[in-house]
Protein backbone atom coordinates (compact mmCIF):
# COMPACT_ATOMS: atom_id res chain seq x y z
CA UNK A 1 0.00 0.00 0.00
CA UNK A 2 1.00 3.26 -1.30
CA UNK A 3 1.61 6.39 1.23
CA UNK A 4 -1.47 7.89 -0.57
CA UNK A 5 -3.26 4.75 -0.32
CA UNK A 6 -2.47 5.00 3.67
CA UNK A 7 -3.64 7.91 4.17
CA UNK A 8 -6.93 7.61 2.09
CA UNK A 9 -7.43 4.67 3.81
CA UNK A 10 -7.89 6.42 7.05
CA UNK A 11 -10.53 9.51 5.70
CA UNK A 12 -12.63 5.83 4.85
CA UNK A 13 -12.68 5.09 8.94
CA UNK A 14 -13.45 8.62 9.76
CA UNK A 15 -16.02 8.42 7.13
CA UNK A 16 -17.83 5.72 8.58
CA UNK A 17 -18.18 7.35 12.18
CA UNK A 18 -21.16 9.24 10.23
CA UNK A 19 -22.81 6.42 8.60
CA UNK A 20 -26.32 6.46 10.02
CA UNK A 21 -25.90 10.24 10.63
CA UNK A 22 -25.02 12.21 7.92
CA UNK A 23 -28.34 10.68 5.18
CA UNK A 24 -28.95 12.04 2.67
CA UNK A 25 -25.72 13.74 2.65
CA UNK A 26 -22.22 10.78 2.07
CA UNK A 27 -20.29 9.69 4.17
CA UNK A 28 -16.77 11.39 4.20
CA UNK A 29 -13.73 12.04 6.05
CA UNK A 30 -10.67 14.03 5.55
CA UNK A 31 -7.10 13.61 6.24
CA UNK A 32 -4.60 16.78 6.20
CA UNK A 33 -0.82 16.19 5.75
CA UNK A 34 2.12 17.87 5.95
CA UNK A 35 5.72 16.31 6.00
CA UNK A 36 3.94 12.50 5.82
CA UNK A 37 2.75 13.62 9.22
CA UNK A 38 -1.38 13.60 9.97
CA UNK A 39 -1.73 17.54 11.22
CA UNK A 40 -5.57 17.07 11.21
CA UNK A 41 -8.48 15.21 10.74
CA UNK A 42 -11.90 15.13 10.51
CA UNK A 43 -15.11 13.71 9.43
CA UNK A 44 -19.18 14.83 8.90
CA UNK A 45 -21.00 14.22 11.46
CA UNK A 46 -24.25 15.20 11.23
CA UNK A 47 -26.58 16.03 8.71
CA UNK A 48 -26.90 20.21 7.92
CA UNK A 49 -23.78 20.37 10.11
CA UNK A 50 -20.03 20.66 8.98
CA UNK A 51 -18.65 18.97 6.75
CA UNK A 52 -15.14 16.61 7.10
CA UNK A 53 -13.18 19.20 5.47
CA UNK A 54 -14.34 22.41 7.60
CA UNK A 55 -13.75 19.60 10.76
CA UNK A 56 -10.31 18.63 9.43
CA UNK A 57 -9.30 22.45 9.12
CA UNK A 58 -10.11 23.34 12.26
CA UNK A 59 -8.35 20.52 14.25
CA UNK A 60 -5.09 21.66 12.83
CA UNK A 61 -3.42 24.03 15.62
CA UNK A 62 -1.07 25.73 13.02
CA UNK A 63 -2.89 27.09 9.93
CA UNK A 64 -0.41 28.43 8.72
CA UNK A 65 0.88 24.54 7.09
CA UNK A 66 -2.16 24.57 5.24
CA UNK A 67 -0.17 25.87 2.27
CA UNK A 68 2.29 23.39 2.37
CA UNK A 69 -0.19 20.49 3.20
CA UNK A 70 -1.65 18.09 1.10
CA UNK A 71 -5.63 17.27 1.66
CA UNK A 72 -7.10 13.41 1.39
CA UNK A 73 -10.50 13.35 1.26
CA UNK A 74 -13.10 10.46 0.15
CA UNK A 75 -15.46 12.34 -1.97
CA UNK A 76 -14.97 15.14 -4.14
CA UNK A 77 -15.32 18.62 -2.04
CA UNK A 78 -19.00 20.32 -2.67
CA UNK A 79 -19.21 23.55 -4.69
CA UNK A 80 -22.29 24.92 -3.44
CA UNK A 81 -24.36 25.74 -1.36
CA UNK A 82 -26.52 23.81 1.10
CA UNK A 83 -27.12 23.58 4.62
CA UNK A 84 -23.15 24.44 4.81
CA UNK A 85 -21.17 26.42 2.84
CA UNK A 86 -19.31 25.09 -0.04
CA UNK A 87 -16.07 23.38 1.17
CA UNK A 88 -14.18 23.57 -1.87
CA UNK A 89 -14.30 27.63 -0.90
CA UNK A 90 -12.74 26.51 1.92
CA UNK A 91 -9.73 24.82 1.37
CA UNK A 92 -9.50 27.53 -1.36
CA UNK A 93 -9.17 30.15 1.15
CA UNK A 94 -6.54 28.58 3.26
CA UNK A 95 -4.18 27.65 -0.01
CA UNK A 96 -3.62 24.54 0.28
CA UNK A 97 -1.20 23.25 -2.04
CA UNK A 98 -2.68 19.75 -2.74
CA UNK A 99 -6.17 17.74 -2.68
CA UNK A 100 -6.15 13.84 -3.43
CA UNK A 101 -9.75 12.44 -3.81
CA UNK A 102 -10.85 8.52 -4.13
CA UNK A 103 -13.85 9.31 -5.75
CA UNK A 104 -15.74 11.87 -7.64
CA UNK A 105 -19.06 12.99 -6.81
CA UNK A 106 -22.04 11.95 -8.81
CA UNK A 107 -24.71 14.01 -7.59
CA UNK A 108 -25.16 16.51 -10.61
CA UNK A 109 -24.84 19.22 -7.81
CA UNK A 110 -21.28 18.96 -7.26
CA UNK A 111 -20.38 16.46 -10.47
CA UNK A 112 -17.02 17.60 -11.07
CA UNK A 113 -17.76 21.52 -10.52
CA UNK A 114 -15.63 21.35 -6.78
CA UNK A 115 -12.76 19.40 -8.57
CA UNK A 116 -12.64 22.46 -11.26
CA UNK A 117 -13.06 25.13 -8.77
CA UNK A 118 -9.56 23.68 -6.71
CA UNK A 119 -7.69 23.70 -9.80
CA UNK A 120 -9.06 26.92 -11.18
CA UNK A 121 -7.67 28.28 -8.11
CA UNK A 122 -4.45 26.46 -8.66
CA UNK A 123 -4.64 24.00 -6.34
CA UNK A 124 -3.15 20.56 -7.54
CA UNK A 125 -5.99 17.33 -7.38
CA UNK A 126 -5.45 13.92 -7.79
CA UNK A 127 -8.04 12.08 -8.09
CA UNK A 128 -9.24 7.88 -8.27
CA UNK A 129 -6.98 6.47 -4.84
CA UNK A 130 -8.74 3.55 -3.60
CA UNK A 131 -11.71 4.42 -6.23
CA UNK A 132 -13.60 1.04 -5.70
CA UNK A 133 -12.82 1.14 -1.90
CA UNK A 134 -14.53 4.55 -1.81
CA UNK A 135 -17.74 3.48 -3.73
CA UNK A 136 -18.08 0.69 -1.66
CA UNK A 137 -18.09 3.51 1.46
CA UNK A 138 -20.53 5.45 0.14
CA UNK A 139 -22.78 2.53 -1.81
CA UNK A 140 -25.72 4.13 0.08
CA UNK A 141 -24.93 7.37 -1.51
CA UNK A 142 -24.36 6.37 -4.96
CA UNK A 143 -27.23 4.09 -5.37
CA UNK A 144 -29.56 6.42 -4.41
CA UNK A 145 -28.01 9.28 -6.77
CA UNK A 146 -27.69 7.40 -9.43
CA UNK A 147 -30.05 5.02 -9.30
CA UNK A 148 -32.66 7.45 -8.10
CA UNK A 149 -33.81 4.88 -5.07
CA UNK A 150 -32.94 3.45 -1.98
CA UNK A 151 -30.03 1.02 -1.26
CA UNK A 152 -32.18 -1.64 0.02
CA UNK A 153 -30.89 -4.71 2.26
CA UNK A 154 -33.01 -7.91 2.49
CA UNK A 155 -32.64 -9.52 6.10
CA UNK A 156 -34.16 -12.97 7.25
CA UNK A 157 -33.22 -15.85 9.39
CA UNK A 158 -33.88 -18.95 8.54
CA UNK A 159 -33.48 -22.40 9.85
CA UNK A 160 -31.09 -25.24 9.04
CA UNK A 161 -33.51 -27.14 6.52
CA UNK A 162 -34.74 -23.81 5.24
CA UNK A 163 -37.36 -22.39 7.12
CA UNK A 164 -38.21 -18.59 8.00
CA UNK A 165 -41.29 -19.55 9.88
CA UNK A 166 -43.58 -22.62 11.05
CA UNK A 167 -46.54 -22.30 9.35
CA UNK A 168 -48.68 -21.24 12.69
CA UNK A 169 -46.37 -18.45 13.08
CA UNK A 170 -46.07 -19.42 16.42
CA UNK A 171 -41.70 -19.10 16.14
CA UNK A 172 -40.57 -15.44 16.69
CA UNK A 173 -36.74 -16.07 17.33
CA UNK A 174 -35.15 -18.11 15.32
CA UNK A 175 -31.72 -16.74 15.29
CA UNK A 176 -30.04 -15.96 18.32
CA UNK A 177 -29.85 -12.97 20.83
CA UNK A 178 -26.25 -11.86 19.41
CA UNK A 179 -27.88 -12.20 15.97
CA UNK A 180 -30.43 -10.25 16.83
CA UNK A 181 -28.46 -7.28 18.46
CA UNK A 182 -26.43 -7.42 15.70
CA UNK A 183 -29.93 -6.44 13.12
CA UNK A 184 -30.35 -3.62 16.07
CA UNK A 185 -26.74 -2.24 14.95
CA UNK A 186 -27.48 -2.22 11.35
CA UNK A 187 -31.25 -0.66 12.11
CA UNK A 188 -29.13 2.13 13.58
CA UNK A 189 -26.80 2.59 10.25
CA UNK A 190 -30.17 2.39 8.17
CA UNK A 191 -32.51 5.36 7.29
CA UNK A 192 -35.66 2.94 7.37
CA UNK A 193 -36.87 -0.72 7.86
CA UNK A 194 -39.68 -1.73 6.09
CA UNK A 195 -41.83 -5.27 6.84
CA UNK A 196 -45.18 -6.43 5.40
CA UNK A 197 -48.84 -6.92 6.88
CA UNK A 198 -48.43 -10.69 8.14
CA UNK A 199 -45.09 -9.63 9.93
CA UNK A 200 -46.68 -6.75 11.62
CA UNK A 201 -49.38 -9.13 12.97
CA UNK A 202 -47.94 -12.01 13.53
CA UNK A 203 -44.93 -10.58 15.63
CA UNK A 204 -45.90 -7.08 16.35
CA UNK A 205 -42.32 -5.67 16.29
CA UNK A 206 -41.76 -2.05 17.53
CA UNK A 207 -38.55 -2.24 14.45
CA UNK A 208 -36.17 -0.02 16.81
CA UNK A 209 -32.88 -0.49 17.81
CA UNK A 210 -33.52 -0.70 21.70
CA UNK A 211 -30.79 -3.81 21.80
CA UNK A 212 -28.20 -0.71 20.95
CA UNK A 213 -26.94 2.53 20.72
CA UNK A 214 -28.10 4.72 17.95
CA UNK A 215 -31.30 6.21 15.95
CA UNK A 216 -34.12 4.50 15.34
CA UNK A 217 -34.91 4.16 11.56
CA UNK A 218 -37.82 4.97 9.98
CA UNK A 219 -40.68 2.15 10.37
CA UNK A 220 -42.30 1.21 7.31
CA UNK A 221 -45.30 -0.99 6.53
CA UNK A 222 -46.88 -2.26 3.84
CA UNK A 223 -50.74 -2.87 4.85
CA UNK A 224 -52.93 -2.67 1.12
CA UNK A 225 -55.86 -2.68 2.39
CA UNK A 226 -55.77 -1.28 5.98
CA UNK A 227 -56.39 -4.36 8.74
CA UNK A 228 -53.77 -3.74 10.95
CA UNK A 229 -55.17 -3.06 14.55
CA UNK A 230 -53.86 0.77 15.25
CA UNK A 231 -52.88 -0.91 18.92
CA UNK A 232 -49.56 -2.65 17.44
CA UNK A 233 -46.33 -0.80 18.14
CA UNK A 234 -45.82 0.43 14.99
CA UNK A 235 -49.04 2.44 15.57
CA UNK A 236 -47.33 3.74 19.16
CA UNK A 237 -46.70 7.35 17.38
CA UNK A 238 -43.42 7.46 19.04
CA UNK A 239 -41.22 6.86 16.03
CA UNK A 240 -41.91 8.25 12.15
CA UNK A 241 -44.30 5.46 10.49
CA UNK A 242 -45.10 5.09 7.09
CA UNK A 243 -47.46 2.66 6.12
CA UNK A 244 -48.23 2.27 2.40
CA UNK A 245 -51.55 1.29 1.50
CA UNK A 246 -54.36 1.41 -1.49
CA UNK A 247 -57.02 3.15 0.48
CA UNK A 248 -56.34 6.91 1.86
CA UNK A 249 -53.53 9.62 2.49
CA UNK A 250 -53.55 10.98 5.67
CA UNK A 251 -50.91 12.64 8.64
CA UNK A 252 -51.28 11.98 12.22
CA UNK A 253 -48.55 12.27 14.87
CA UNK A 254 -45.50 10.62 13.35
CA UNK A 255 -47.00 8.55 11.03
CA UNK A 256 -48.14 8.57 7.31
CA UNK A 257 -50.64 7.03 5.33
CA UNK A 258 -49.49 7.14 1.53
CA UNK A 259 -52.03 5.68 -1.22
CA UNK A 260 -50.42 4.03 -4.00
CA UNK A 261 -51.73 2.76 -7.17
CA UNK A 262 -51.83 -0.92 -7.00
CA UNK A 263 -50.26 -1.30 -10.33
CA UNK A 264 -46.63 -1.81 -9.74
CA UNK A 265 -47.21 -0.95 -5.88
CA UNK A 266 -43.57 -1.89 -4.76
CA UNK A 267 -41.80 0.38 -7.87
CA UNK A 268 -44.06 3.12 -6.51
CA UNK A 269 -43.60 2.16 -2.93
CA UNK A 270 -39.83 2.60 -4.21
CA UNK A 271 -40.13 5.93 -5.65
CA UNK A 272 -42.08 7.64 -3.02
CA UNK A 273 -39.05 6.61 -0.42
CA UNK A 274 -36.92 8.15 -3.39
CA UNK A 275 -39.14 11.44 -3.23
CA UNK A 276 -38.96 11.30 0.75
CA UNK A 277 -34.75 11.41 0.27
CA UNK A 278 -34.72 7.97 2.69
CA UNK A 279 -31.16 6.66 1.23
CA UNK A 280 -30.95 3.31 2.49
CA UNK A 281 -33.36 0.67 4.01
CA UNK A 282 -33.50 -2.74 5.30
CA UNK A 283 -36.26 -5.42 4.41
CA UNK A 284 -37.11 -7.11 7.35
CA UNK A 285 -40.07 -9.42 6.25
CA UNK A 286 -42.07 -11.49 5.54
CA UNK A 287 -41.12 -13.92 3.12
CA UNK A 288 -43.49 -12.52 0.46
CA UNK A 289 -42.33 -9.44 1.15
CA UNK A 290 -38.62 -10.29 0.55
CA UNK A 291 -39.89 -12.13 -2.58
CA UNK A 292 -41.78 -9.29 -4.09
CA UNK A 293 -38.40 -6.87 -4.27
CA UNK A 294 -36.51 -10.28 -5.26
CA UNK A 295 -38.60 -10.57 -8.31
CA UNK A 296 -38.17 -6.61 -9.46
CA UNK A 297 -34.41 -7.28 -8.94
CA UNK A 298 -35.10 -4.01 -6.15
CA UNK A 299 -32.32 -5.09 -3.89
CA UNK A 300 -28.51 -4.38 -3.54
CA UNK A 301 -27.75 -6.89 -1.36
CA UNK A 302 -28.65 -9.95 1.25
CA UNK A 303 -27.55 -10.78 5.09
CA UNK A 304 -29.50 -14.06 6.12
CA UNK A 305 -28.91 -16.08 9.26
CA UNK A 306 -28.63 -19.70 9.20
CA UNK A 307 -29.61 -21.50 12.65
CA UNK A 308 -28.65 -25.01 14.00
CA UNK A 309 -32.95 -25.36 14.50
CA UNK A 310 -34.94 -27.39 12.33
CA UNK A 311 -38.61 -26.93 11.70
CA UNK A 312 -39.02 -30.10 9.35
CA UNK A 313 -42.21 -27.95 7.98
CA UNK A 314 -43.20 -24.27 7.78
CA UNK A 315 -43.04 -21.35 5.61
CA UNK A 316 -40.03 -21.96 3.35
CA UNK A 317 -37.18 -19.07 3.31
CA UNK A 318 -36.85 -16.49 0.28
CA UNK A 319 -34.78 -18.39 -2.69
CA UNK A 320 -31.86 -15.76 -4.14
CA UNK A 321 -29.00 -15.55 -6.71
CA UNK A 322 -26.02 -13.25 -6.00
CA UNK A 323 -22.36 -13.38 -5.28
CA UNK A 324 -21.58 -14.27 -1.91
CA UNK A 325 -19.35 -11.77 -0.30
CA UNK A 326 -19.04 -12.94 3.49
CA UNK A 327 -19.42 -15.82 5.50
CA UNK A 328 -19.24 -15.66 8.94
CA UNK A 329 -20.52 -17.55 12.72
CA UNK A 330 -22.30 -15.21 15.25
CA UNK A 331 -22.08 -17.50 18.08
CA UNK A 332 -23.20 -20.89 16.40
CA UNK A 333 -25.36 -18.50 13.87
CA UNK A 334 -24.29 -18.97 10.47
CA UNK A 335 -24.37 -14.86 8.30
CA UNK A 336 -23.94 -15.04 4.73
CA UNK A 337 -23.74 -11.16 2.58
CA UNK A 338 -24.61 -11.63 -0.76
CA UNK A 339 -24.49 -8.79 -3.25
CA UNK A 340 -26.30 -8.55 -6.19
CA UNK A 341 -24.66 -8.63 -9.55
CA UNK A 342 -24.50 -5.84 -11.82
Amino acid sequence: MTLDELFMQRTFELALNGVGSVSPNPAVGCVIVYDNKIIGEGWHKKYGHAHAEVNAVESVQDKSLLTKSTVYVNLEPCAHTGKTPPCADVLIRYGVKKIIISNVDTNPLVGGKGIQKLKDAGIEVVTGVLEKEGRALNKRFFTFVEKKRPYIILKWAQTKDGFIARKNFDSKWISNEHSRQLVHQWRSKEDAVLVGKTTVLKDNPSLTVRDWSGKNPVRIVIDRKLELPQTLNLFDHNQKTICYNLLKDEEQKNISFIRLEENNFISHLVDDLYKQEIQSIIIEGGSQTIKLFIDLGLWNEARIFTSMQTFKEGISAPEIKGETQLVQSVLGDELVWVSRKG
